[in-house]
């Protein structure tokens, strides 16, 4: 690794942040305690590299790796977390650039296996992505069961608890068209097989199974719901204010 070059650290968890300080002692390092202040930090250096948390609150790690590489795509970054969730995988697929070298670890690696992924993208230039990832970066990219943007949208609706009507309105859709993509969602997901059909009503709620599917997944979680339910909370505050 370039001595010279140094290695920006987010992490909102101070005793995370600190024991990655201290195992990369040698290099220079610059610490980080959130996203937008690591995003603040790459905007004074050409060519960024960033070993970085993934869940953070205002900026998390996948959402400040997808700004800076909109203005420096050369950028290098290694998400360290202790999240393999479907959708920061998904989310990630979607923000690399190509060509870009980036990494994927867990936080439960030991030492050893952290430095050689640190070693490996920032001195080899190499992508590094961590065995436990790979099955879930494979799901996401398999045809049959990758979920879409626009099935990602209507899940995160119905996770939020919003019926068809009003998943129709927020995103200006017929209700057909939120059915569909809820049916193509279902079978995706898995929610309307294994033995039961939609019509099993008695048997399965088939929406709230997708959702259970989904938490199991990892296509959605508790702290990333929480963000959505801002989002929401502000559509009907200014639903409110234009129907009043």
């Amino acid at each position: 690794m370039n001595p010279d070059h140094a290695l920006i650290i987010a992490d909102d968890n101070s005793r995370d942040r600190n024991f990655i300080i201290e195992v990369l002692a040698p290099r220079q390092l610059i610490p980080a305690e959130n996203g937008a202040e690591a995003l603040s930090l790459c905007a004074d250096v050409e060519q960024p590299w960033v070993i970085t948390d993934i869940q953070m609150p205002r900026i998390n790690g996948i959402e400040l790796a997808r700004r800076v590489w909109e203005t420096k795509p050369s950028a290098r970054f290694l998400f360290w977390s202790q999240y393999d969730d479907e959708m920061y995988v998904r989310a990630l697929a979607k923000s690399v650039p190509a060509e870009t070298v980036y990494g994927y670890i867990m936080k439960n690696n030991s030492v050893t296996i952290l430095e050689k992924a640190v070693n490996a993208v920032f001195d080899e230039c190499q992508c590094w992505i961590d065995p436990q990832v790979r099955p879930v970066q494979a799901r996401a990219h398999k045809h049959t069961s990758s979920i879409s943007d626009l099935e990602f949208e209507v899940l995160i609706d119905v996770a939020l608890g919003l019926t068809d009507n009003a998943i129709a309105e927020r995103h200006y859709l017929s209700r057909r068209g939120v059915q569909n993509r809820l049916q193509s969602l279902y079978i995706k997901l898995g929610a309307n097989t294994e033995g039961h059909t939609l019509s099993d009503s008695e048997l399965i709620n088939v929406r709230m199974r997708a959702v259970a599917l989904a938490l199991q997944r990892g296509l959605i979680n508790a702290f990333e719901l929480q963000k959505e339910e801002e989002k929401l909370s502000a559509w009907i505050k200014s639903r409110t204010i234009n129907q009043g």
